[in-house]
């Protein structure tokens, strides 16, 4: 018998192609016909249909209206952003930007066919031409956004005192781009070829009546089980191999400190393998009792004053307790605790508590510039909640740093809280990007932090920040966002460079809370709002160091500082996510020891470096 498979009536065409039809008809010689919905038709549609889906994703044409879309979309994504870019980010940023346009202009055409009646659309000359002279318009708009595109990068570049590369470097964005905007159309269309088959597939299964919309419904949930179920849950499971390799490999050059006053030493409760990988770079680091010497007489006037400071210095403290250690993050806390205990320190004049950032990272810089300016006489404690990058951290674990931070916190303030109130030390916490929002989550608002604390630095705070937000929306106006004054400054400031500390009007009480950010850093100003709300960051005055000319573009600017985010780690001092410039000065606001002066915040700042 001679068998013909055929598509049933259901399917229709799209302007790239068909839709897979609702069923399998058999037809023998003789014309009878009959539609079989068994097991043995699903898979001789399936086997060929991998191919056909295939071949169809990458020899469709393109839509006319996604064409014209997209282009715009790139042009748009020529303008400046946060932070300057080579031409190889600007051709990864414009084929993302590109292909997200692609996908709205293709998404407008096919509702407007929907939706439109027929006859309000022109004669179909009309229609060519418009569609020829929106691609003209649009080739030629491109030229021009290239051009201004390039002008506004070497502004960028030289605005963060950087040297900027060759203009015609830029000549490659456009064939870059292209050639990514074609391989992510392409995967999309496989990806959606392939849910419509799926979708047929399961309405063979369906009764008449609800096929359409349980078809549909049965097709979605799929797609979201396989972007979240496959490509999120398998990206997750990579990055935490990867990371938990990383946080567990043994650097040959850090060795296990050999002085009691660190975790990980012979002595310790802890062991220097469970500290993680930045667990040890933290215990092994920061400035011994001899560099400390050499910096405390380097500011004296005479021989015995340089006597007398270097007589003052003690080997700093640090105690860590990393994520391999045994309990929860409130044993570990607890932990913290009994190492600090056993180290004296206590006993000092200043005890800092750390939130770590997504990989247990404490800025090498902030903590050196402590115990330098108080001669050692110093302890710092941080402990470690995940080996994730803080990103990765923030979009799947944030509840971590968010228990994390409140309970490191609260075990030592508890303990501290048991000492003489004479017999205190200086209570001090600072954070960093993502450690700021679980530090800031320890707290029920700012008069907290005043009663519980006796100084913050908080550094490079993420838009998710609680009392940040807090802070900053309800600034005094007119304060940009930027650089908010909060009543008056009396009592918290915004700091981007040292002479913002001397900004606001009102006297500074003690404690004082200090928040370093840079108007370009994507990691404070990134929210899912940029997508569709302008933010008052760019509806007030630029920052001092964001380029006038930046604008804020529904979608593009969303997808502009996401980029950022990825340069902002590279980004010169003082810009992007890089706030060492004026780290020594805001410690020296918070908590200067007696006798402290400008010229030794000037002299501490030259020997750090950038």
């Amino acid at each position: 018998m001679l068998v013909q498979v055929s598509q049933l009536a259901g399917g229709h065409a799209s302007e790239d192609g068909e839709y897979p039809a609702a069923g399998v008809a058999v037809r023998d010689e003789r014309g009878a016909g009959q539609v079989r919905w068994g097991a043995d038709a699903v898979r001789g549609q399936l086997a060929p249909s991998v191919q056909a889906i295939s071949q169809r994703a990458v020899a469709a044409r393109p839509s006319r209206g996604g064409v014209v879309v997209g282009l715009l979309f790139f042009c748009i994504s020529l303008t400046p952003s946060l932070l300057p870019r080579t031409w190889l980010a600007q051709s990864l940023i414009s084929a993302v930007t590109s292909t997200a346009g692609y996908a709205i202009g293709v998404a407008l055409g096919w509702l407007a066919v929907r939706v439109v009646p027929r006859r309000w659309f022109p004669a179909r000359p009309v229609r060519r031409l418009l569609v020829r002279s929106s691609i003209t318009a649009a080739v030629l708009l491109v030229a021009v956004s290239l051009y201004a595109g390039s002008v506004w990068q070497r502004d960028i570049f030289e605005l963060m005192a950087q040297r900027p590369p060759g203009r015609w470097t830029y000549l490659r964005v456009p064939g870059v781009t292209l050639v990514l905007v074609t391989a992510l159309v392409a995967v999309t269309r496989l990806v959606r070829r392939g849910v419509l088959r799926v979708v047929a597939l399961i309405r063979r299964s369906l009764p008449a009546g609800p096929q359409e919309v349980l078809g549909v419904t049965a097709g979605l949930l799929v797609l979201v089980g396989v972007t979240e179920g496959v490509a999120l849950g398998g990206f997750l499971q990579a990055a935490n191999r990867i990371s938990a390799a990383v946080n567990d490999a043994q650097d040959a050059h850090l060795r296990p400190p050999a002085s009691a006053m660190r975790s990980g030493s012979p002595v310790s409760l802890v062991s220097f393998a469970s500290l993680g990988r930045e667990g040890r770079t933290f215990v092994s680091g920061g400035p011994d009792a001899a560099a400390l010497r050499r910096f405390a007489a380097s500011g004296a006037t005479d021989l015995a004053s340089a006597q007398r400071a270097q007589a003052q210095v003690k080997e700093p403290i640090r105690v860590y307790v990393g994520l391999r250690a045994d309990g929860d993050s409130a044993a570990s806390a607890q932990l913290a605790v009994r190492e600090l205990e056993r180290t004296g320190a206590f006993g000092r004049s200043v005890l800092c508590v750390v939130t770590t950032t997504g990989t247990g990272w404490v800025d090498p810089y902030l903590a050196a510039a402590l115990e330098y300016m108080h001669h050692g006489d110093t302890a710092i404690v941080g402990m470690q909640y995940s080996f994730l990058p803080s990103w990765i951290s923030f979009l799947s674990e944030r509840d971590r740093v968010a228990v994390a931070g409140p309970e490191l916190f609260d075990a030592v303030h508890a303990r501290w809280e048991q000492l003489p109130p004479a017999h205190r030390p200086k209570l001090l916490v600072f954070a960093e990007s993502l450690g700021s929002l679980g530090s800031e989550a320890g707290f029920r608002g700012l008069d907290d932090v005043l009663a519980t604390t006796d100084g913050v630095l908080w550094s490079g705070p993420t838009n998710a920040n609680p009392l940040w937000s807090r802070l900053e929306r309800d600034r005094d106006r007119p304060s940009p966002q930027v650089l908010p004054v909060y009543h008056g400054g009396s009592s918290v400031r915004f700091v981007s460079r040292s002479e913002d500390l001397d900004a606001a009007p009102a006297s500074w009480s003690y404690p004082r809370v200090v928040y370093l950010q840079n108007a370009t850093d994507p990691v404070t100003w990134w929210s899912p709002r940029l997508l569709w709300e302008e933010p008052d960051w760019l509806r007030e005055r630029a920052g001092r160091d964001v380029l006038p000319a930046m604008r804020w573009y529904p979608v593009v600017t969303f997808l502009q500082v996401t980029a950022d985010l990825a340069l902002a780690y590279g980004a010169p001092p003082g810009h992007g996510h890089q706030f060492h410039t004026a780290a020594v000065a805001a410690w020296a606001a918070i908590d200067a020891p007696a006798g402290w002066t400008a010229s030794d915040t000037a002299r501490l700042t030259a020997l750090l470096g950038p």
